[in-house]
């Protein structure tokens, strides 16, 4: 389905159902985006953990 079938969709409901639709929308786009920093400290992780530096859960003492 293109984009401009969706819109002349859109366009002919009612109000109240384009805020639902908007609604839904919303919750489905992710509210937060990763920037190239946080791309950058997620690869450093990955090569960490790749390389055994980490610690287990079962290591820590969580009293």
């Amino acid at each position: 389905m293109s984009t401009v079938t969706i819109a002349k969709l859109y366009e002919q409901l009612g109000e109240r159902e384009q805020s639902i639709i908007a609604e839904l929308i919303w919750r489905l786009l992710p509210d937060d985006v990763a920037t190239p920093a946080d791309l950058a400290a997620i690869a450093k992780s990955q090569e960490e953990y790749d390389r055994g530096e980490f610690i287990r859960h079962e290591d820590i003492n969580w009293i």
